[in-house]
């Protein structure tokens, strides 16, 4: 796919306030620790997630989606109602109907002719949204599109300690629980438009296209869902589930590349779905990328799902990690399988 006329025009995003360490999780999980010897600082060392954020009060996703919207609208120079399309790319979600959009529409206070959806698909959904928002302005059917979500891994989190805390466990039935202590909480927003509405002078990345594989074989491998009690329980052959996804990778590569008449060599950064140190490590072997041009924040915010990787694109955008004139490939990938590839280049209207 390639598109010519859609850029991000601007992001944003939410850190929720507490921060919460892998030790502080090892801390609570100290009988179960205690119980099957396992050493102290595993969790960081196999990870290399120092920390994850939450908030510390009950959030609805919309809200926490709402709160970063609201901060994309106001870097934007497009207010509420010039926005024509709003998707709610998340994980989590308010209930099964209505849509949670249908909740962040109104916190926002958007107009009535605004088309509203949700878009999931696990870790991948928010790049699924940048596809089919900018598929439609690229087609003229819509001028300007909000995509938000909101992700709150506490619920994960709490329920899986109480799992391994009352359950028999041992050093081989934790396993399947151990990716959750990875999860965290954020919020990312990001505003598209036709690319004329770009102000001269104005700093946006243009969307340049991808290329997207499946790989379902693989869908039974991360599978998650209500714990029953209000709470969320999700259980990771992660193990399969890397080398699936690492292999699932390097074909969805090899397709993208020649898509946008790149080389391994052209983006000056890559910003992948950030689950922790072995993932980032395996992928970048596989595709035989510099670690260098890899932008990373899961030391300090673990993984967010759909937040993770815009929320680190517009971390390397405020840091000028990607500057001006310079491309990006957003390496996305998400349970079930599913991956997608996506280019920007960091342009300045003229």
């Amino acid at each position: 796919m390639r598109f010519r006329s859609v850029s991000i025009e601007s992001m944003a995003y939410v850190i929720p306030p507490e921060r919460v360490t892998s030790a502080d999780i090892e801390a609570r999980l100290a009988p179960l620790y205690e119980r099957l010897r396992l050493p102290e600082g595993r969790l960081e060392l196999m990870t290399g997630i120092r920390a994850r954020h939450f908030w510390p009060q009950p959030i609805r996703p919309s809200e926490a989606s709402a709160e970063a919207g609201t901060k994309a609208l106001a870097a934007s120079a497009f207010d509420a109602g010039d926005i024509d399309l709003l998707v709610h790319c998340g994980v989590c979600r308010d209930r099964l109907e209505p849509a949670t959009a249908a909740y962040v529409h109104g916190l926002l206070g958007l107009g009535p002719a605004v088309q509203i959806a949700d878009v999931s698909n696990a870790c991948l959904g928010f790049l699924n949204g940048l596809v089919l928002a900018g598929g439609l302005i690229e087609s003229g059917q819509i001028r300007r599109a909000l995509l938000v979500s909101g992700e709150d891994g506490r619920p994960l989190l709490e329920h899986t300690i109480r799992s391994l805390l009352e359950g028999e466990h041992t050093r081989k039935s934790v396993k399947p629980y151990f990716a959750n202590l990875t999860i965290g909480a954020g919020a990312v927003a990001a505003v598209l438009c036709h690319r004329d509405e770009i102000a001269r002078g104005r700093d946006s990345l243009a969307l340049l296209g991808g290329t997207g594989r499946t790989d379902s074989a693989a869908n039974k491998l991360c599978e998650g869902d209500s714990a029953g009690t209000g709470g969320l329980a999700m259980l990771t052959e992660a193990e399969a589930l890397l080398d699936a996804g690492i292999a699932l990778a390097g074909s969805t590569w090899n397709d993208f590349l020649p898509a946008l008449g790149w080389t391994a060599a052209t983006p000056s950064r890559v910003v992948c779905h950030q689950v922790g140190r072995a993932h980032q490590r395996r992928l970048l072997e596989a595709l035989g990328i510099d670690p260098a041009k890899d932008f990373i924040t899961y030391p300090e915010m673990g993984n967010v799902g759909s937040v993770s990787l815009p929320l680190t694109l517009a971390r390397a955008v405020e840091e000028n990690a990607l500057a001006p004139g310079q491309t990006a490939a957003l390496l996305g990938i998400g349970s079930g399988l599913s991956c997608l590839m996506l280019g920007v280049e960091r342009q300045v209207a003229r």
